[in-house]
């Protein structure tokens, strides 16, 4: 759909009642082919609206012959044959199952089906099985039987129809999307529908925007739909949609097709967020009628949240704080709105109360945590010193690159290899160390080392020759200890913050069970393949943090954590309690 074919399609809510004419449909459609579940969904999800307006996926039809009577008005129907089929069907059901209603005040027929047309009156059980649409329609009718004798008796029954139908003429609607005369039907069908895009709200809010507008100014429609445009193509900058959303690419593209649908769910959300799952076409149901009513006011808001989106970007200290929020879960529509009635240094501090809130951790107990009760905290707060260490250095946090992975808490330094039970594990193992003992190796214990290195040489061999029994677990459980022992120096193990870094998960496979060395040469490698580190995790295998008169770059120390922690509390510190 054009920007400028947009501004001339009509949108209304229709009750499903009022509902009139005859609808034509052209031959390139497909026959009717609901299931008996998707009949029953569509009762289920009507009888659940309780009574409340409920919108229906929209009906997009194009007006194929005029008529001065509404009965007699012929559509086109481009999208939404089987839903009004199905509730066609529901009404003749009602009508003649439970003496509810006429049955549908409107009328279906078929291009190349005229058979279909006479069997959706007729429903004759002799001769469903005449064509496949039959078969459908007749399967259908029957799964509304069956929802509702799951009812009652035929007096629960009737009761459960009267409401039923009261629903259908004064709550349940359906967006009717009524395309212009010259709009090729054939084409938006087959995005519709071949294509499986369905409309989305931001679609609905853009059509009726524009057209809302176009009544009074048509050059002002295209500097609006211009406006629009440009704003879809900041939020796909990815560096801008990561911090504001908390969504990677490929999650983002399922959920916001249209990224400015963020901005407008925000906007329909500050009138107060629905309970539960989202229902459908929530954000287009409760802005239509603000976009009638004063749709200056509308887009203005809209462009005001935008310029807000940009002036955070601007603001590494803010875009990281923001980003650490979303990505911990917090909505992006609540901190916008939170911004309104701020001045920067107020929206600032009220930033660092949130994220202090998020974390609820006392300084004291930080060196307390431990990975095998608080992992999703220590990650949470891993995170935080990455932000606020791109913050320190007037640099925005790549969130794009960090919502691309699965996040985990990697072990500076492991005590064994307990884990690992397979030849080719215990091959990678060995191959991955061996190189650690040459860093260390040094005048004192050269003899010892060597020994050492000879023995993988010999296990590595083995392994190699596949033989049964030619090396084992047990052989590779000795080994192992004697290497950790050397590569070690007999640190205790540690499952506190002082011994852990975030690296992704699948980072995090290739270094399990592995000593400070190895780990150290392996990210660097990590580092130099252009993959995404984080900066924390690449300062603790650099020794960043430690002490200028302790380094020693292939062992992580008791000085080396105690350096590590403090550097933690210190960055930190505005935030835990």
């Amino acid at each position: 759909m054009s920007n400028n074919d947009s501004g001339r399609y009509l949108l209304a809510h229709k009750n499903v009642g009022d509902i009139r004419g005859n609808f034509f449909v052209p031959g390139y459609q497909r026959g009717y082919r609901w299931t008996r579940h998707d009949v029953t969904r569509l009762l289920d999800d009507i009888w659940n609206s309780k009574g409340k307006d409920y919108s229906l996926q929209p009906i997009v039809v194009k007006l194929h012959c005029q008529a001065e009577d509404p009965f007699e008005q012929e559509w086109e129907l481009i999208d939404g044959q089987q839903r009004l089929t199905t509730l066609y069907l529901i009404l003749r059901y009602m009508q003649k199952e439970t003496n509810q209603g006429i049955g549908a005040p409107y009328q279906l027929r078929y291009q190349t089906r005229e058979k279909s047309g006479n069997y959706i009156d007729s429903l004759e059980e002799s001769s469903h099985e005449d064509n496949i649409d039959n078969f459908h329609m007749f399967e259908a009718y029957g799964a509304i039987d069956t929802w509702f004798k799951q009812g009652g008796d035929k007096f629960q029954r009737n009761n459960i129809a009267g409401q039923l139908h009261s629903m259908l003429f004064n709550s349940v609607r359906v967006i009717w999307y009524e395309a212009p005369a010259h709009v090729d039907a054939i084409p938006l069908f087959t995005r519709l529908n071949v294509g499986r895009i369905p409309l989305t709200d931001a679609e609905l809010v853009k059509a009726e925007l524009l057209s809302s507008v176009r009544r009074q100014s048509t050059e002002r429609a295209h500097e609006i739909a211009a406006q629009w445009d440009g704003i879809e193509r900041d939020l796909h900058n990815e560096d801008i949609w990561a911090f504001v959303s908390g969504l990677a690419k490929a999650n983002a593209d399922e959920r916001y097709p249209t990224r400015i649908s963020l901005l407008l769910d925000t906007m329909a959300d500050e009138a107060g967020k629905p309970g539960g799952k989202r229902p459908r076409y929530h954000t287009f149901d409760t802005l239509q009628p603000v976009i009638q009513s004063n749709y200056q006011g509308f887009w203005k808001r809209v462009v005001a949240l935008h310029a807000q989106i940009l002036g955070w970007y601007q603001l590494p200290a803010i875009y990281n704080k923001i980003g650490f929020l979303v990505a911990c879960g917090q909505s992006f529509g609540d901190l916008a709105n939170a911004a309104r009635s701020k001045r920067k240094s107020e929206f600032d501090n009220y930033l660092i109360d949130q994220i202090r809130n998020q974390l609820k951790v006392q300084a004291a107990d930080l060196g307390e945590l431990s990975y095998e009760d608080r992992s999703k905290k220590l990650i949470e707060l891993l995170l935080l010193m990455n932000a606020e260490t791109s913050s320190r250095a007037s640099m925005r946090m790549p969130f794009a690159k960090h919502l691309e992975e699965h996040w985990s808490l990697e072990h500076i330094h492991a005590q064994n290899a307990d884990l690992l039970n397979k030849a080719d594990q215990w091959k990678t193992w060995l191959s991955t160390h061996r190189p650690a003992l040459d860093a260390i190796a040094s005048s004192d214990d050269a003899a010892e080392i060597e020994g050492i290195r000879k023995a993988i040489d010999r296990a590595l061999t083995e392994i190699d020759s596949g033989r049964s029994g030619a090396f084992s677990s047990e052989k590779f459980s000795a080994l192992s200890t004697t290497i950790l022992k050397v590569l070690s120096r007999d640190t205790a193990p540690d499952h506190s913050i002082q011994n852990l870094a975030l690296l992704s998960s699948a980072h995090n496979s290739r270094l399990n069970s592995s000593v400070f060395e190895v780990k150290r040469q392996m990210i660097l490698e990590l580092d130099r393949e252009g993959s995404y580190v984080p900066a924390c995790t690449r300062n603790v295998f650099l020794k960043y943090y430690a002490d200028a008169d302790a380094q020693q770059a292939h062992f992580w120390s008791e000085r080396d954590k105690i350096s590590y922690l403090d550097a933690i509390r210190g960055i930190l510190q505005p935030y835990l309690l």
